[in-house]
């Protein structure tokens, strides 16, 4: 008999932002669908790869000040260094053993940036 190891399991959030940031010459304003993947081998003791509510309070906190808000201005460049500071801000946020997978930003034509952990 073949013993496998415990499968991999995925669970995400979403929330909407809206942002506003300068490519080029121009100033683009972008409503993003922003998804927070989490991973782990196996589920915790209620059958949940993470606490879903504990998630979305960390999401909803890091997203608040972003809101509306011109990415410049908070020291952000673009969408890639928001999903970027997205990903450091909510990996402690994720308990071991699970982990934060990526972050993927989704905007209202279906263009997705996504970064990885």
């Amino acid at each position: 008999m073949t013993i496998l190891p415990p499968l991999q399991f995925e669970a995400a959030v979403t929330r909407p932002l809206s942002v506003v940031f300068r490519v080029g010459d121009r100033w683009e304003g972008h409503d993003y669908t922003v998804e927070v993947v989490t991973a782990r081998r196996g589920l915790d003791g209620f059958d949940v790869v993470v606490d879903f509510r504990d998630l979305e309070a960390a999401l909803d906190r890091s997203l608040a000040p972003l809101q509306g808000r011109l990415l410049s201005d908070l020291g952000l460049d673009g969408p890639l260094a928001l999903a970027q500071r997205l990903l450091l801000d909510l990996a402690p946020f994720v308990p071991a053993p699970a982990r934060l997978k990526e972050v993927v930003l989704t905007d209202g034509t279906g263009r997705r940036l996504s970064v990885e952990s």
